[in-house]
């Protein structure tokens, strides 16, 4: 009976697709005997696409709109067929969880297991989160159908033909549109793969308005390698047609260099937005160094948050300047485990997403129907809202994360605002990029007290004084206590600070692209716990 009403709900979407691809076609059509030159004809044609791709995808988000309405206005009846279907995979005809969604017994059968480390981590013998290369399924789908629309609602002329480009071999959409979506204006073909080729048609367009990346910090490797290969792209843009346009874009382009990095986006592109990347955990510091030079004055938006498990989390309010996600009832079942003051406690329980409260932290959980793993992902999330009855929450910070040498327990959230505060005391500078290591994986603490060693790289100075590599120490300091009492007894010696070349971060990600167990999309960690990845950094110190 239930696949009988899906087959007529799919079928009555089909006629009411057909009629509208007909009412828009029709008026279109009767312009085809007008006396148009070619030109005009391929721009008609590219603007009637451009109108049936809209509403193709119209219809298909505003029936995912209404699903994520019902879902999220009966969220206990959601999980509970979240559930169901997690289970299905039970082993044994008298297993226990088999048929069963009772959230008791899925607890005690099932509990909880930690997520590897950090992308870096060893995979040999150890359980990895649930991992999916492209995320397929309907989360992601969602996410991107009505990311869409969220992003043509609050800025209404960013999606016109041939105003949009990805400069990067992955999308921050995290799932692939079919046709419908390959013509809503990427000025690159689908399918192109070479970052340099994305980049060098990005700037062969000067009529941007969306600038796509996979993550913000693959971006901010695209500005930095725009800098040092700027000569070469121009040369390459000249040489590209003799018509007039291209070398008067590759003078632009040159033009627009000369200038510095503040601004650059803007000059290259002067009805350029919004900056579209998917966060995927330690991107923040990537879009703060991009917002303040390259990509000053722009707004910046991400679909959904993703984890190695998937799409966890969905961005609808792209005017909102720091991401806001709502956590859907979709496929995957999701729990909160409440985060205590100080150390984690492994005696909570878990929650459901209707149980949250706004203003608590809690650490996700997410179930495997493959392996039937509980598994906690890590990453916390403060609760700042609801959508109907599902929390919308902001990510704070990922608890694989945590500096800890003496049980002082310094967050990725804490270590990143002293930090701020340091930086913001050097004068000149700017913070691109940095990494941290706890001294024994170096073998630096012999003779010493165990202490961190911190990378750093820089925009606008070249040396770091003894008095500001102290600084972040003493910032450290202010911002916990526990630290403070390990400096003051001894216990702890002080953090030593590295400034690193250009390019040593992108290295850095090279490396880690390489192990394999990286996850897909490629966080970003902020504490190394593998000495041959803190050695990529070390190499490429230079004050």
């Amino acid at each position: 009976m239930l696949l009988w009403l899906l087959l007529s709900l799919l079928l009555l979407l089909s006629l009411l697709l057909l009629l509208s691809l007909l009412l828009l076609l029709l008026p279109s059509l009767a312009m085809l005997r007008w006396p148009w030159s070619q030109d005009a004809r391929l721009s008609w044609l590219a603007s009637l696409r451009h109108r049936v791709a809209w509403g193709v995808l119209g219809w298909v988000a505003t029936w995912q709109q209404r699903r994520l309405e019902q879902s999220t206005l009966h969220v206990g009846q959601s999980q509970q067929q979240a559930l169901r279907w997690c289970l299905q995979g039970a082993q044994g005809p008298r297993s226990p969880l088999r048929r069963s969604t009772d959230i008791s017994t899925f607890r005690n059968h099932l509990p909880l297991t930690k997520a590897s480390q950090a992308q870096e981590q060893d995979s040999r013998g150890k359980l990895l989160p649930p991992i999916s290369n492209q995320y397929h399924g309907e989360a992601s789908l969602q996410a991107t159908l009505l990311g869409l629309v969220a992003l043509h609602k609050a800025y209404p002329e960013t999606l016109v033909p041939g105003g949009t480009a990805c400069v990067t071999a992955t999308s921050p959409w995290p799932s692939p549109l079919p046709w419908p979506g390959h013509v809503l204006g990427q000025v690159s073909p689908p399918g192109a793969k070479d970052p340099g080729a994305l980049l060098l048609e990005a700037l062969r367009s000067p009529e941007l308005r969306v600038l796509e990346a996979g993550t913000a910090v693959e971006l901010l490797d695209v500005f930095l390698g725009l800098e040092a290969d700027g000569k070469v792209l121009a040369e390459a843009i000249a040489a590209g047609n003799p018509g007039a346009p291209l070398p008067r874009r590759a003078a632009e382009l040159q033009e627009a260099l000369e200038q510095g990095p503040r601004g650059l986006a803007l000059r290259l592109w002067p009805q350029l937005q919004v900056v579209v990347t998917l966060d995927a955990g330690g991107q923040a510091e990537a879009v703060a160094a991009l917002g303040a030079l390259w990509c000053q004055g722009l707004a910046f938006f991400s679909p959904a948050y993703a984890v190695s498990g998937g799409v966890v989390g969905l961005n609808l309010w792209p005017e909102q300047p720091c991401g806001l996600y709502l956590l859907p009832p979709g496929a995957r079942f999701i729990e909160l485990l409440p985060v205590k003051a100080g150390a984690q406690e492994e005696a909570a329980s878990t929650l459901l997403l209707a149980e949250a409260q706004k203003g608590r932290e809690y650490e996700l959980v997410l179930t495997d129907h493959i392996s039937l793993t509980r598994c906690r992902l890590g990453d916390v999330v403060r609760v700042v809202g609801a959508y109907n009855q599902c929390p919308v929450v902001r990510f704070i910070r990922r608890l694989g994360q945590t500096l800890n040498v003496r049980g002082e327990d310094i967050g990725e959230d804490m270590f990143s605002e002293a930090l701020d505060r340091a930086v913001g005391q050097w004068p000149g500078a700017k913070l691109l990029d940095h990494g941290c290591v706890e001294s024994s994986i170096l073998d630096s603490s012999e003779g010493s007290a165990p202490h961190y060693e911190v990378f750093v790289e820089l925009r606008g100075l070249r040396n770091l004084s003894e008095e500001n590599r102290d600084k972040l120490d003493r910032c450290l300091q202010e911002a916990s206590p526990l630290y403070k009492s390990l400096r003051f007894r001894g216990s702890v010696g002080p953090a030593r600070v590295h400034l690193v070349g250009q390019g040593a971060f992108r290295a850095l990600r090279e490396a880690l692209a390489a192990c394999a167990s990286s996850p897909f999309p490629p966080e970003m960690p902020r504490v190394l716990r593998h000495k041959h990845l803190a050695q990529v950094l070390q190499n490429r110190v230079v004050s």
